[in-house]
């Protein structure tokens, strides 16, 4: 009984944090400018290198696959909320105290904010981005990769929420968080596999890309999303419990014992 309740709890939080952003769509369509302008220069870059290597595929990607690849990590990439900048800023305005005492978790209650949010701006962008790829190359033959796609990009956001969290957490220590933020965001860039698909890279550099929870958040699900396959999918999302498991042990600890410094700080 005490679990229903709980669930029924934060399932209310994530509708009211989704009924939120869901208000504020058209700001979100206007922020999508730099999605087109990104996918623009990428277009172009892609084109030439295409055509001055002389072959249709690259990696086992060809040219549509490589845009809509990229245009499925932007989608993701732009959708995601800055954890560390909000519980930055509460812990700064002591907001943060008002929120440790409420009957709810503070983990739980963010994650459930974050996930309504993200998933209010990936639709929007997703929808931008296939408006361009449409526009580019007609309609795409996915497959399952419109399903693949939505349910690896489920178990990413959890991923990049563990992350942001364990970034953001370490205001109650640093309180300036924003430069751990962006070397993180960095990482997802290139080795988390935004500019490019990781089958682009060198092996050694893969190699070490497979031991890395970064490839989880942009990587598995624009390759599901391109490159269909249920047994590859299965063995993605494995992959990506078993990190979230990880993380969430280490966001668990470190939320712990930062809130007892807050205690002995006296809020």
């Amino acid at each position: 009984m005490r679990l229903l309740t709980g669930t029924l709890k934060y399932a209310a939080i994530g509708r009211i944090s989704l009924r939120n952003h869901l208000a504020y769509v058209y700001d979100f369509l206007v922020r999508t400018i730099f999605l087109v302008l990104i996918m623009y220069i990428f277009l172009q870059l892609w084109r030439v290198t295409f055509q001055g290597e002389g072959t249709e595929r690259i990696a086992g990607y060809s040219y549509p696959e490589l845009i809509w690849y990229i245009i499925f990590a932007e989608a993701l990439t732009m959708a995601t909320p800055s954890l560390p900048l909000r519980i930055e800023d509460e812990v700064k305005s002591g907001d943060i105290g008002y929120k440790l005492i409420r009957p709810v978790n503070y983990i739980a209650m963010q994650y459930v904010t974050f996930m309504g949010e993200m998933a209010v701006r990936l639709i929007v962008n997703v929808a931008v981005g296939f408006l361009i790829g449409f526009l580019a190359f007609g309609l795409p033959h996915f497959g399952g990769g419109w399903a693949g796609f939505a349910v690896v990009s489920l178990f990413a956001m959890t991923v990049q929420f563990m992350l942001g969290m364990l970034i953001a957490l370490c205001a109650f220590w640093v309180e300036e968080t924003r430069g751990i933020e962006f070397v993180y965001n960095k990482l997802l860039f290139t080795i988390g596999g935004m500019l490019m698909p990781l089958e682009l890279m060198p092996e050694t550099l893969q190699h070490i890309c497979s031991w890395l929870p970064f490839q989880t958040v942009l990587y598995f699900p624009a390759k599901t999303a391109v490159h269909f396959d249920l047994g590859g999918m299965a063995q993605m999302i494995g992959v990506q419990l078993i990190w979230i498991a990880v993380l969430s042990l280490g966001v668990a600890a470190v939320y712990r014992k930062g809130v007892g410094k807050l205690n002995v700080n006296g809020g």
